[in-house]
């Protein structure tokens, strides 16, 4: 091979696989402690919903996001701030991933074979007789508590498995130049353990057919799923040991002594200073606009989808299996973004082409969604020359539109969202970010709920698709203001980032002159 070949051939060696030979030992440990969380992440977001949509419907899920899983949140941050001043770094890791498991296992095995006798449906009963239809979705979330449970501590661990444990824990011991060729590969990783995740999903659903009749079908198919839950948390903490005692006890990954550059400690903004300090600078109300329009949009979309599917596929087990290929063609395509559309789109049209990818998938996708459901009867006889249904056109809709959402939000929406901050100057940009963190990511995440909510109340609706029409105007609305946040704060990007550049290059030029005036008196002498 010829030395330009051999060069060229390194070159995309270096860019594949940044990791030198000695760094595997740091980094394949955290690798696999990265993947077997997001195995647990997958199996536990299908599980969840499989859940509640097949017990008492996806008109649920709103009340439950709002009034189950934002009040679990906040008292899960008090629990964990409280812990965190009074336990190791290591103790809080471990009992924290022993506590997840601990009940997922506890649930299966317990709460869900005796979840007859524990939950109050005489109450819920007289509840069902005498409040309006629209408040069906939150007496179902009280009469199956149990399960309700379940969902609140499955999107817990998004936040505190993901976030907390191992995002926090990787920002500690890894160092700046190991994060910029880590971090792309974690990325990876995470999406790749989809695959497994959803291959044991459907297999664990589809045991209904080896099983003797008489037999609950959903209660085994729980508690195999859990036991793997278990075994991925057993998993990662014994990962997270042999890190401490091998790894962190190496001076070549981590000294705890290192000089590290002062950084002043910032109090952390309520969510009244968080506005005020986002409504003072347009430039990061723009991004918080980009963060809370994707929630609400997904959110929007993503339980009348389920509705369809749930009406699809009624039993829990076959819900379960769909869920496991759908979590599968979402990590393929994640993959394949990630590694040939994303940074390809940024660099070649810059960073506004970038920004606006993922509100024009998700529009154009939503109200494709959105304008089938509600014309579906419509369209029965041209549907029915493809040998399908419409609810299960639908359905297929709905999937299509969810995953390509969630492969654009990784692959497109994050790196630009993360892209605007660098222009910014250090304490605007840390403030800023805490602000998007607090309002950004609640708003986001209770936005949608809210306003299906307030719908299905409003309107007295039993189902979500009764309401279809009206969430599909709010979506076009939400979108509308996505769009104009990106070109103002396009807008805005650029020029800071031209500003930036020309004061770079003036120093650069000021400084030249000087060092040859050095040289030259050096010369003389």
């Amino acid at each position: 091979m010829s030395q330009p070949a051999v060069k060229q051939f390194g070159k995309w060696r270096s860019m594949l696989w940044p990791i030198h030979g000695f760094e595997l030992k740091k980094f394949l440990p955290m690798f696999f402690l990265f993947f077997f969380i997001n195995f647990n992440y997958t199996i536990l977001r299908d599980t969840k919903d499989t859940l509640i949509v097949t017990a008492t419907g996806a008109e649920t899920i709103p009340f439950l996001k709002l009034w189950g899983v934002v009040p679990g949140a906040v008292i899960f941050m008090l629990i964990f701030t409280k812990l965190s001043n009074m336990v190791s770094r290591e103790r809080l890791f471990m009992g924290m991933m022993a506590t997840f498991g601990l009940f997922f296992g506890l649930y299966a095995m317990v709460l869900y074979p005796n979840r007859d006798a524990i939950s109050p449906i005489a109450l819920t009963d007289w509840m069902y007789t005498h409040m309006p239809q629209g408040f069906r979705g939150l007496i179902g979330m009280i009469r199956y508590w149990p399960s309700s449970l379940f969902y609140i501590m499955a999107e817990l661990w998004g936040s505190a498995a993901l976030s907390l444990l191992f995002w926090g824990f990787a920002n500690q011991i890894t160092k700046v130049a190991e994060s910029k060729r880590f971090y792309a590969l974690f990325g990876i990783g995470a999406n790749l353990a989809m695959f497994p995740s959803g291959e044991l999903i459907k297999r664990f659903a589809n045991i209904k057919d080896r099983l003797p009749a008489g037999v609950d079908a959903w209660g085994v198919t729980l508690q195999y799923t859990m036991g793997a839950v278990m075994v991925a948390c057993a998993a990662a903490i014994t990962i997270y040991w042999w890190i401490n005692k091998n790894v962190l006890t190496d001076p070549r990954f981590y000294d705890p002594n290192e000089i590290k550059k002062a950084k002043k400690e910032k109090s952390k903004m309520s969510i009244k200073e968080s506005l005020l300090y986002l409504v003072r600078s347009p430039y990061l109300g723009c991004i918080a606009i980009l963060v809370i329009a994707y929630g609400i949009s997904i959110n929007l979309v993503e339980v009348t989808w389920k509705k369809q599917l749930n009406l699809q596929f009624p039993n829990s087990n076959d819900y379960q299996a769909f869920m496991g290929g759908f979590s599968q063609l979402t990590g393929a395509l994640t993959i394949f973004m990630m590694l040939f559309v994303g940074g390809n789109v940024i660099r070649r049209f810059g960073w506004g082409a970038g920004a606006m990818f993922t509100p024009i998938v998700l529009g154009i996708t939503g109200l494709a969604f959105f304008a089938f459901v509600v014309f579906r009867d419509q369209l029965t006889g041209f549907i029915a020359m493809f040998g399908t249904t419409p609810l299960m056109m639908s359905v297929m809709f709905g999937m299509i539109q969810n995953i390509m959402s969630k492969a654009s939000k990784y692959s497109m929406f994050d790196p630009t969202k993360e892209m605007a901050y660098i222009p910014l100057d250090s304490e605007i940009k840390l403030k800023g970010k805490a602000a998007i963190d607090v309002v950004g990511a609640r708003l986001g995440k209770s936005g949608g709920s809210l306003i299906q909510s307030i719908f299905l109340i409003l309107f007295n609706a039993a189902s979500i698709v009764e309401v279809a029409p009206y969430i599909g105007v709010i979506l076009v609305g939400v979108i509308i203001a996505w769009f104009f946040a990106v070109g103002v704060l396009n807008k805005k990007f650029l020029a800071l980032t031209a500003q930036k550049e020309a004061e770079a290059t003036e120093a650069t030029t000021v400084a030249t002159p000087k060092t040859v005036t050095a040289k030259s008196q050096t010369t003389q002498v």
